[in-house]
């Protein structure tokens, strides 16, 4: 097999990589919107790939997850039928994650014995390793939090597990970009207004994400399903209310004070891709990939913006808040490749 060929197999490895995390996202918004993440008790690294195989061992999970406050209180009424419709969700998610390890091992040790692996690459992939690893104990660290007092997972602990999927997928998705584009573009005054804009915009998002996951946590999409105003005010008294009451906390623990920063968030991003796209469009030192960077995030924020709001509307139904996920997750993806493309090219520079 030749070198080049090898190469290939290396870059599509790694975007398979990508790919599985994204599924690993898309799925753990559908666990989280179906309330499924506490149905799987136990932590089973190996074992828990096979699940129940006959009603004895399915009653004796259902048995299980009977004992948590999460079904005492809000799922009292659950059939087996409704549990294993929850379990199924809770396993597939934990299941991708386990898939992400073993084709990490797998193609790894293959990589590594054909000697494709660089003395640069190396580090980067034993770090994305450990970012898995991570990231497999940040979950049971997120599911702990719902199995002995709440009825629900911390809302904060979602976010952490949220955000470093998120994270973990640019690490990677960044390494895969540098395997094809693989020449460093010189660091001019113009490139670096763009890369700074860029990167602000990443940070940004990020901190959309974590917010996005706190209305995810709390339940605060199901309030104030109301637009552009939060029921007939621009900004509600109970936001004030409670920061007097509860100071900083509340600006991550009262609904209205979450969804009301989400929102903004959402503008201001808006507004700053909106410009950078204006920018660009403009400048004729960028490349046509440059540009084409730029008005790709200007269509994904469009149509984020646009999905938000008919979710809120709409008082977040499954397949619209999963949707809403998913396009966050090509707005971030799409973020850092424009960085990407401000940074390195196939071009050789002198």
């Amino acid at each position: 097999m030749s070198t080049a060929s090898l190469k290939s197999k290396l870059i599509l490895w790694l975007f398979m990589g990508c790919f599985l995390v994204f599924g690993m996202v898309v799925v753990g918004g559908i666990t989280r919107l179906t309330g499924s993440g506490l149905s799987i008790t136990e932590w089973k690294v190996v074992t828990g790939t096979i699940p129940p195989l006959n009603e004895s061992q399915w009653f004796s999970e259902f048995q299980k997850y009977q004992q948590i406050p999460q079904y005492k209180e809000l799922n009292s009424g659950f059939t087996l039928s409704d549990f294993k419709f929850i379990y199924f969700w809770e396993f597939i998610h934990r299941l991708i994650g386990r898939m992400i390890g073993v084709v990490f091992l797998i193609g790894f040790i293959f990589f590594w014995r054909k000697k494709v692996i660089t003395k640069e690459l190396m580090p980067r992939l034993l770090f994305m390793f450990a970012l898995g690893g991570i990231q497999g104990f940040l979950g049971w660290y997120m599911v702990s939090s719902g199995l002995t007092e709440n009825v629900r997972v911390s809302h904060i602990r979602l976010a952490i597990h949220l955000t470093f999927a998120f994270i973990t997928f640019g690490y990677v998705f960044w390494i895969a970009l540098t395997q094809i584009f693989t020449n460093k573009i010189p660091n001019d005054k113009g490139l670096s207004i763009y890369r700074k804009s860029a990167k602000g915009i990443l940070i940004l998002l990020t901190l959309q994400i974590i917010y996005g996951a706190f209305v995810a946590g709390t339940k605060a999409g199901l309030t104030y399903n109301t637009w552009p105003k939060m029921d007939n005010e621009w900004i509600p008294a109970s936001i004030s209310f409670a920061f007097a009451k509860d100071g900083i906390s509340s600006l991550i623990n009262n609904l209205a004070s979450v969804q009301f920063i989400h929102r903004c968030l959402a503008y201001l991003i808006a507004i700053v891709i909106v410009f950078l796209y204006w920018k660009t469009g403009k400048d004729d030192r960028l490349s046509l990939a440059q540009k084409q960077g730029a008005n790709i995030l200007l269509i994904l924020v469009t149509t984020q913006v646009l999905l938000g709001i008919m979710t809120l509307l709409s008082s977040v139904p499954i397949w619209m808040g999963v949707t809403h996920q998913a396009v966050a997750f090509f707005l971030f993806a799409a973020t850092i490749y424009f960085i990407h493309r401000l940074s390195y090219s196939n071009e050789i520079h002198s």
